[in-house]
């Protein structure tokens, strides 16, 4: 069910050049979150799913309010989150709902791609889980993001450690999701990738 990684930095540039460099494939500039002070780029991960990775836009003025996935506060990169695809979202939530979780209600947002274009989606937002828990997406008619990035790479796997692990796996038992979760001394992401250079991990 995963949509896509989150993989926030406080300098997309020079997290880009990295991961090219390393792993051996391009990212896709994905485009300007307008009025929220942020860009990204984008690397197909196979199976519909993407990395996005995400950071501040200085060509944009300060947002008016903190920027998405806490990029304000990062002083290195990190795995954010990740979002699970719910493409009858409404539907997805009631069921979460009912099952003990609030996803929060589904938000419509959209973004301009370079070269002109404009993508739509809906989201949800909630702040429990710590990250580990995903936000549910839901594309609609939009073309999705995976289908226009740079391809050559496969996520292997995704696991997940936190102080509490048994809260976070009732989170995701009532998404519907398996994800690996195990104790750990803090929230973390741990995402492992196969690339044309090799194996390389993302935390």
């Amino acid at each position: 069910m995963l949509d896509h990684l989150v993989f926030a930095t406080p300098d997309l540039e020079k997290s880009v050049a990295e991961i090219a460099e390393k792993w051996g494939v391009q990212p896709t500039p994905g485009g300007k979150h307008v009025g929220r002070g942020t860009h990204n780029a984008l690397l197909d991960l196979g199976n519909g799913g993407y990395l996005e990775i995400i950071g501040p836009d200085p060509d944009q003025p300060e947002p008016s309010g903190p920027r998405g996935f806490g990029v304000d506060g990062l002083t290195a990169p990190r795995i954010a989150t990740w979002a699970s695809k719910a493409p009858a979202i409404e539907a997805r939530v009631a069921a979460a709902r009912d099952a003990g979780y609030d996803p929060g209600d589904p938000q419509a947002m959209s973004r301009d791609v370079p070269g002109g274009g404009r993508l739509n989606w809906k989201l949800t937002r909630n702040s429990a889980g710590d990250g580990l828990v995903p936000f549910l997406i839901d594309w609609g008619e939009t073309v999705h993001p995976s289908t226009t990035s740079a391809r050559g790479c496969r996520l292997v796997s995704l696991r997940a450690e936190h102080p509490e692990p048994d809260a976070i796996r009732k989170m995701l038992l009532a998404l519907s999701e398996n994800l690996d979760v195990i104790h750990g001394a803090a929230a973390l992401l741990v995402a492992t990738f196969q690339t044309p250079n090799g194996t390389f991990e993302l935390r």
